[in-house]
């Protein structure tokens, strides 16, 4: 992840952050639980951080297996 940035998705629950970070590993894609960052919701809670490169990848699978997140956003 490191040198391109990276895409925070953002959910409903931190029990979906856990569902999402569990099923992108199952499809090789590297992610990493951390805090809700301050400027992105002042709610406490985890998003789930992965490389930008997998952003699209990510959307999609998640997209496939029906879970939802809210919102999702490139960091550097």
């Amino acid at each position: 992840m490191a040198g391109q940035g990276f895409s925070v998705f953002l959910f409903q629950s931190s029990s979906y952050a856990l569902r999402a970070e569990k099923l992108l590993a199952q499809e090789k894609i590297q992610g990493k639980l951390i805090p809700v960052p301050r400027f992105l919701s002042s709610d406490c809670g985890v998003c789930l951080r992965i490389g930008r490169a997998d952003k699209e990848k990510a959307i999609a699978v998640m997209e496939k297996k029906n879970l939802r997140f809210e919102q999702v956003h490139d960091l550097a």
